[in-house]
């Protein structure tokens, strides 16, 4: 398992960290996703054979919201 930290820019609410957790915690590979509004960030512990850090980044995209790996 690897674990990487995202910023995530567009959360301004708890429904927010919601959303971009539970759209991380979806794909295949990601054992936990812990998201924070106040730091704008997930950090995230997955499996590198089955997802790549540039598919997470595009699936926060893809929720609505911009992410860049940290």
């Amino acid at each position: 398992m690897s674990e990487v930290t995202i910023k995530v820019a567009g959360m301004s609410c708890g429904g927010c960290v919601r959303n971009v957790t539970g759209v991380l915690q979806a794909l295949p590979g990601v054992e936990r996703a812990e998201v924070s509004l106040e730091a704008g960030e997930a950090k995230v512990v997955f499996d590198p054979a089955k997802v790549s850090v540039e598919g997470l980044c595009q699936a926060v995209d893809d929720a609505g919201f911009e992410a860049a790996s940290a």
